[in-house]
């Protein structure tokens, strides 16, 4: 019997227009590995939305980004409704989606991650909280929305005096010079590691969407030491936290003072954009698994909040694919 899939998109966060695009762009791969498709643009209206899961789907493809859709909010509702749905639960969706508390689990862990504050924006409207350069970013929002580099030399504060009326928290951490570099996973096992080059400026929202603005280096060019180490991090962030599918997580590497230098943790993303210029994608790409299937095995490893054990989810068929390395690549 043909498998219904509902996917979720849109929403209502300040990533709504990359939520659509990562939406249509899975629901059209689902239809094409044999999935019977459903779409659903998700508002603030509740009731609308339970009307539009009836009848029941055999699974909801979390395709939301940011706020209310990869914090926990809509994973407690699928819960209740007693729904299967893709991606991290509720516990793992929220701590993660808090890059001040996932960066202490990472650290308690071993984990190298950068010095930083939170503060709320009043107080960031109006002084340096930290030397500069400082890098400053909402507390709980992903996709790069609002990041900035307050750099020696710059003027005024990082925000605009008129935040000093927002209650909004913000995370300011020491800036690390160096490379950008990503990591997916995938149940437990991580992909590959990509360096991010922009070509101008940093990785912000505009070079993460904007088609030709930032180059992927796939795999990074970088030492095999911090190759296996930027690995084994993001497969130990994704443990800890409870993800579950598909995660991805976002380096620093500083080699400004050579060889080997040192690896710096940001942040996790437990629901990663799945669009054309999208890294999940491209980095299970590089190991031989074509868009659909990578679709196909996201729904077909979707747990709920109940979710499966490690050694039970690997009993039922449904553990991390066995990639093959691509032939003459290394790190």
């Amino acid at each position: 019997m043909t498998k219904r899939v509902t996917v979720l998109m849109g929403g209502f966060s300040a990533e709504r227009e990359v939520s659509l695009t990562s939406g249509r762009a899975c629901a059209d791969a689902l239809r094409e590995a044999g999935y019977e498709v459903k779409e659903v643009d998700v508002s603030r209206d509740m009731a609308a939305l339970i009307a539009a899961l009836d009848p029941k789907p055999d699974v909801i493809f979390n395709a939301l980004h940011g706020r209310w859709g990869e914090d926990g909010c809509i994973q407690g509702l699928m819960d209740m409704l007693g729904l299967r749905y893709t991606h991290s639960g509720v516990l793992a969706s929220a701590l993660a989606m808090n890059k001040d508390r996932t960066k202490t689990l990472a650290a308690e862990a071993g984990i190298t991650v950068p010095h930083g504050v939170v503060v709320p924006a009043q107080r960031l409207a109006g002084e340096d909280v930290l030397p500069r350069p400082y890098v400053a970013k909402p507390l709980d929002e992903g996709s790069s929305v609002g990041v900035q580099i307050v750099d020696v030399g710059d003027n005024g504060p990082a925000l605009p005096a008129d935040s000093a009326d927002s209650d909004d928290l913000w995370l300011v951490e020491e800036y690390i010079p160096g490379r950008e570099l990503t990591v997916s996973v995938m149940n437990g096992k991580a992909i590959a590691v990509t360096e991010l080059r922009p070509k101008v400026g940093f990785y912000t929202y505009e070079a993460k969407y904007t088609e030709g603005k930032t180059e992927h280096i796939v795999p990074a060019q970088i030492p095999e030491k911090i190759y296996e180490e930027a690995l084994n991090a993001a497969a130990k962030v994704h443990e800890i936290l409870g993800c579950h599918g598909v995660s991805r997580s976002d380096f620093r590497y500083d080699d400004t003072k050579g060889a080997p230098g040192k690896l710096y943790f940001l942040e996790i993303n437990t629901q990663p954009g799945m669009t054309a210029l999208s890294l999940v994608p491209e980095q299970a790409a590089y190991k031989g698994m074509s868009f659909p299937e990578l679709c196909a095995w996201i729904v077909e490893s979707a747990v709920s909040e109940s979710a499966m054990s490690k050694s039970e989810m690997t009993e039922s068929g449904i553990a991390a694919p066995e990639f093959v390395e691509p032939a003459g690549e290394s790190a």
